[in-house]
């Protein structure tokens, strides 16, 4: 399989080194610096393209790729205010688009397990609910395009709570959950929500020890997405 990389930092180069060892071909690494080149690929000969850039280039590069008929699998967050627009363009196109938050299969079933315990929280009154994210220091967006798929499970599920508000320890309203964004070199990725009350306190948390799982999950749907259409998620993907 041809695959295209847009954006090769740390994860890019992760995702490009798996890909190869299980026997895939590297078509191009996009970044900042040589984006320009993206005018010479020939769309014909890329099979799909990963991108994991930063926030303010990812809607260009995955626009150039379905514009072209190119299915994307998208990892970067912060940048989901124009999320509807990928998904339109890519009906249109006719083609696929993968957006995770997080490609990690741990993660997504802690997704699972966040939701079910929300659901069971729902009529417990006593309860505040908190989440906190830790992430390295070259990580722009806060809070983590996880923690706020983990916020949404919350707000689906316990009706009081109207939205999320990234806090910073600042004292927020009964109706909004509070996350707690911390940048901390080297941590890949830590995120717990807690439910306090003055009896006892539950909590859940997942705590990434490297990359590597992120970058196998996007290799794992790279290769899964060929023949697709439409706009997919993880739960496609693992048919949950």
């Amino acid at each position: 399989m041809n695959i295209l990389l847009l954006g090769y930092g740390k994860m890019g180069k992760i995702i490009g080194e798996i890909a190869e060892t299980r026997g895939h071909h590297i078509t191009a690494k996009i970044n900042i610096d040589n984006r320009d080149e993206l005018e010479g690929l020939d769309p014909a000969q890329i099979d799909v393209a990963i991108e994991f850039s930063q926030p303010d280039a990812a809607f260009d590069n995955i626009s150039w790729a379905i514009s072209r008929e190119i299915p994307v699998v998208a990892g970067t967050t912060g940048w989901l205010d124009k999320k509807p627009k990928i998904e339109t363009l890519t009906n249109e196109k006719n083609t696929a688009f993968f957006y995770a938050s997080n490609f990690s299969v741990g993660v997504n079933i802690f997704f699972k397990v966040n939701s079910f315990l929300s659901s069971l929280m729902k009529e417990q009154d006593s309860y505040i609910v908190s989440m906190e994210e830790i992430h390295h220091t070259e990580k722009k967006d806060a809070p983590s395009g996880t923690a706020i798929t983990l916020a949404e499970g919350i707000l689906q599920e316990i009706p009081k709570l109207k939205d999320w508000k990234l806090s910073e320890g600042m004292p927020v309203s009964e109706q909004i959950l509070p996350i707690t964004s911390k940048r901390i070199d080297p941590a890949p990725g830590t995120h717990i929500v807690r439910y306090r009350s003055e009896i006892d306190n539950i909590e859940i948390s997942h705590t990434a020890h490297s990359r590597k799982g992120f970058a196998v999950g996007a290799v794992l749907v790279a290769e899964w997405i060929k023949n697709k259409k439409g706009v997919l998620s993880m739960d496609d993907f693992l048919s949950f």
